[in-house]
Protein backbone atom coordinates (compact mmCIF):
# COMPACT_ATOMS: atom_id res chain seq x y z
CA UNK A 1 0.00 0.00 0.00
CA UNK A 2 2.71 2.50 0.98
CA UNK A 3 4.92 1.43 -1.92
CA UNK A 4 2.09 2.10 -4.41
CA UNK A 5 1.37 5.46 -2.78
CA UNK A 6 5.03 6.52 -3.01
CA UNK A 7 5.15 5.45 -6.65
CA UNK A 8 2.02 7.42 -7.56
CA UNK A 9 3.14 10.49 -5.59
CA UNK A 10 6.63 10.61 -7.11
CA UNK A 11 5.35 10.05 -10.65
CA UNK A 12 3.05 13.06 -10.30
CA UNK A 13 5.95 15.28 -9.23
CA UNK A 14 8.59 14.05 -11.69
CA UNK A 15 9.06 15.56 -15.13
CA UNK A 16 10.03 12.11 -16.43
CA UNK A 17 7.60 9.77 -14.63
CA UNK A 18 8.46 6.86 -16.93
CA UNK A 19 11.93 6.77 -15.31
CA UNK A 20 10.61 6.32 -11.75
CA UNK A 21 11.31 2.91 -10.25
CA UNK A 22 10.42 1.84 -6.72
CA UNK A 23 12.11 -0.97 -4.84
CA UNK A 24 11.23 -2.04 -1.34
CA UNK A 25 12.44 -4.58 1.16
CA UNK A 26 12.20 -5.34 4.86
CA UNK A 27 15.19 -4.94 7.18
CA UNK A 28 15.38 -6.45 10.66
CA UNK A 29 17.03 -4.05 13.10
CA UNK A 30 19.35 -5.13 15.95
CA UNK A 31 16.52 -4.78 18.47
CA UNK A 32 14.33 -7.15 16.43
CA UNK A 33 12.03 -4.50 14.99
CA UNK A 34 11.34 -4.51 11.26
CA UNK A 35 11.78 -1.51 8.99
CA UNK A 36 10.27 -1.30 5.54
CA UNK A 37 12.81 0.45 3.30
CA UNK A 38 11.60 2.13 0.11
CA UNK A 39 14.09 3.28 -2.52
CA UNK A 40 12.97 5.63 -5.29
CA UNK A 41 15.15 5.58 -8.40
CA UNK A 42 14.54 8.67 -10.51
CA UNK A 43 16.05 10.40 -13.51
CA UNK A 44 18.94 12.64 -12.35
CA UNK A 45 16.99 15.73 -13.47
CA UNK A 46 14.13 14.80 -11.14
CA UNK A 47 16.09 14.01 -7.95
CA UNK A 48 16.23 17.66 -6.85
CA UNK A 49 12.59 18.10 -7.72
CA UNK A 50 11.61 15.11 -5.56
CA UNK A 51 13.70 16.30 -2.62
CA UNK A 52 12.47 19.88 -2.98
CA UNK A 53 13.74 23.15 -1.57
CA UNK A 54 15.26 22.55 1.85
CA UNK A 55 13.92 18.97 1.68
CA UNK A 56 10.29 20.05 1.89
CA UNK A 57 8.92 17.62 -0.73
CA UNK A 58 10.59 14.56 0.76
CA UNK A 59 9.70 15.86 4.21
CA UNK A 60 6.01 16.00 3.29
CA UNK A 61 6.20 12.48 1.91
CA UNK A 62 7.79 11.26 5.15
CA UNK A 63 5.05 13.00 7.14
CA UNK A 64 2.34 11.21 5.18
CA UNK A 65 4.12 7.88 5.61
CA UNK A 66 4.41 8.48 9.36
CA UNK A 67 0.60 8.53 9.45
CA UNK A 68 0.62 4.97 8.13
CA UNK A 69 3.23 4.09 10.74
CA UNK A 70 0.90 5.28 13.47
CA UNK A 71 -1.90 3.15 12.07
CA UNK A 72 -0.10 -0.17 11.57
CA UNK A 73 3.03 0.19 13.73
CA UNK A 74 5.41 -0.52 10.83
CA UNK A 75 8.59 1.58 10.55
CA UNK A 76 9.38 3.09 7.15
CA UNK A 77 12.53 4.56 5.63
CA UNK A 78 12.59 6.26 2.22
CA UNK A 79 15.53 7.08 -0.06
CA UNK A 80 15.72 8.93 -3.36
CA UNK A 81 18.56 8.07 -5.71
CA UNK A 82 19.50 9.04 -9.25
CA UNK A 83 19.16 6.16 -11.69
CA UNK A 84 22.20 5.37 -13.77
CA UNK A 85 21.80 6.13 -17.44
Amino acid sequence: MIKKFVETYTKKIATKPECIEISAHTITEEDGSKTYEICVLAHPDDVGRLIGKEGKMIGSLKTLISGAKAKNGQNYRIFIQAAKQ
